[in-house]
């Protein structure tokens, strides 16, 4: 699925819808703390890229410090480690996210209108492959992007596993 993106996305891009086999995979990745599965989404999402968009650096979307401390782990981080390892690119950890309330459970209205705080930390890539599990909204993407772009980057596509549509 290929679609123009959230403001400040250029190019939106998931796998899959989320339901059936996606949606299993992500709930056995950040529920069930099954870390091989981020290779399977990895994989996936490598091949619904169009191959001339697969450059730049692989940045996760990053999760709350309380869901980080929680899981111990970044879902989102974990695809992107699996994802560059694949592809032969590197990983820029430079977003950060605040301790605003999760996305999971709020309406749409609320995701979009009250987003996640996330700022910058260092330079931004001039061209960004930027990571996520699930695309909703896209409130949190746009987030992500708006970050970017103050930072620097020129090209920014989002790139999922699936979209809850």
């Amino acid at each position: 699925m290929i679609e123009p993106g959230p403001p400040g996305v250029d190019l939106a891009v998931a796998a899959s819808p989320f339901d059936g086999s996606a949606r299993r995979l992500v709930h056995g990745l950040k529920y069930g703390r099954r870390l091989s599965l981020a290779g399977v989404a990895a994989t996936a999402m490598l091949r619904a890229l169009p191959p001339h968009e697969l450059a730049g650096a692989v940045v996760p979307v990053p999760a709350g410090p309380w869901r980080w401390r929680w899981r111990g782990f970044d879902p989102a981080e974990e695809i992107a480690i699996a994802m560059a390892e694949r592809a032969g690119l590197s990983v820029d950890r430079c977003l950060r996210r605040g301790n605003g309330r999760r996305q999971v459970g709020r309406r749409r209205w609320e995701r979009l209108t009250n987003p996640p705080r996330v700022w910058i930390a260092g330079p931004a890539p001039p061209q960004v492959l930027l990571v996520d599990d699930v695309w909703t909204t896209g409130a949190t993407l746009r987030a992500c992007a708006e970050a970017l772009r103050g930072a620097g980057a020129r090209r920014v596509v989002a790139l999922t596993l699936a979209h809850a549509l």
